[in-house]
């Protein structure tokens, strides 16, 4: 009977005529392009508009880095569910339009969506995990070029004159990007004491360790071993439902913690060292929308040996790319 039922519904997606809605998906591209840009811009000069037409090259960087990243990461998805003759779309660019004062990237990222169906736990696993492992790579090659690339002191001093003043950053809200394993790895490795190397409250204004950081980010974020995040396909698709539970309800339980350790420390000053506010608020969007079980597949069947290699890799990206306090303001 239910065999019965997956393949009336499978049918009913497949005779649906889909097409690609082109002229939206380049329209959401252009426009995240334009988000991006003034963003870079922003990020890498500390001003806040207007802008002049000159400074648009300034952005460039930021823009193109991010677009890169995000791109390699969905078509991940996309290509491995092509494989598995899985119906889904385009990826769709995301934009969010640079606020003053607002921290923001100048996107939210960028999702596809499937249009039928994946019916069993190995295309589960190639769709889930082919995106990130791709992001992944693309954050490796920019981080790599930002390190190998880095400008000399005088770069810093165009944004902050006063950078090397004793005074520098008093009374003043201060801002830096938690570090992660793998980002003081590559710093270790491409970088030497007779560089001026900027400390992780100043990579913002480097735009390609600003968006390598932001992509090492977005992937831990989407590795979290939870519901239907990318993370949550791995471990559901590798060991099963109920273990997938047991893991997925610990990792909500220790963002939860992050998360109240976050709040805390800035609003209480209790002088802890490790979490952030933001992990409360998406252990609660995955809680109540995202959901922490994993919806069943059709047919599900263990893995081979080349699969869980895979996994595992994508569960030591997760560890090199997570930061328990990945954003750090001080008042």
């Amino acid at each position: 009977m239910s065999e019965k039922i997956f393949e009336t519904f499978t049918k009913s997606f497949r005779e649906k005529k889909y097409k690609h809605n082109y002229i939206l998906h380049i329209l959401l591209f252009v426009v995240t392009f334009i988000t991006t840009l003034l963003a870079g811009i922003e990020w890498t000069t500390g001003k806040m508009g207007p802008y002049q037409l000159s400074d648009l090259a300034l952005g460039l960087p930021y823009s193109l880095s991010i677009l890169f990243i995000l791109g390699v990461h969905e078509f991940g998805h996309f290509f491995a569910a092509v494989y598995h003759k899985v119906k889904v779309t385009l990826p769709f660019f995301i934009p969010f339009p640079p606020i003053s004062g607002f921290l923001n990237f100048g996107t939210m990222g960028a999702v596809i969506k499937t249009k039928e169906p994946i019916p069993n736990n190995k295309a589960m696993f190639d769709i889930g995990a082919a995106g990130p492992i791709a992001g992944f790579v693309a954050c490796l090659i920019v981080l790599i070029y930002g390190f190998t690339h880095l400008p000399h002191a005088e770069y810093i001093l165009q944004i902050h004159p006063d950078y090397y003043s004793p005074d520098y950053g008093k009374n003043a809200i201060g801002l830096a990007f938690g570090d992660t394993l793998l980002f003081s790895m590559l710093k270790f490795l491409f970088t030497n004491a007779s560089q001026f190397v900027p400390p992780m409250s100043e990579v913002y204004h480097y735009p390609y360790l600003c968006v390598g950081w932001g992509g090492l980010f977005i992937t831990s974020m989407n590795l979290i071993p939870v519901g239907q995040l990318d993370g949550g396909h791995v471990i559901y698709s590798m060991f099963g439902e109920k273990k997938h539970e047991a893991i997925a309800s610990i990792a909500m339980i220790l963002l939860l913690l992050l998360g109240v350790f976050g709040i805390l420390e800035s609003f209480l000053n209790f002088g802890i060292t490790i979490g952030w506010s933001g992990w409360l608020f998406w252990s609660l969007i995955l809680f109540f929308v995202i959901k922490v079980k994993h919806p069943p597949v059709y047919q599900f069947e263990n893995l081979d040996w080349k699969r869980k290699t895979v996994g595992y890799i994508a569960i030591l990206i997760f560890i090199l790319s997570f930061s328990p306090s990945p954003i750090i303001i001080s008042l």
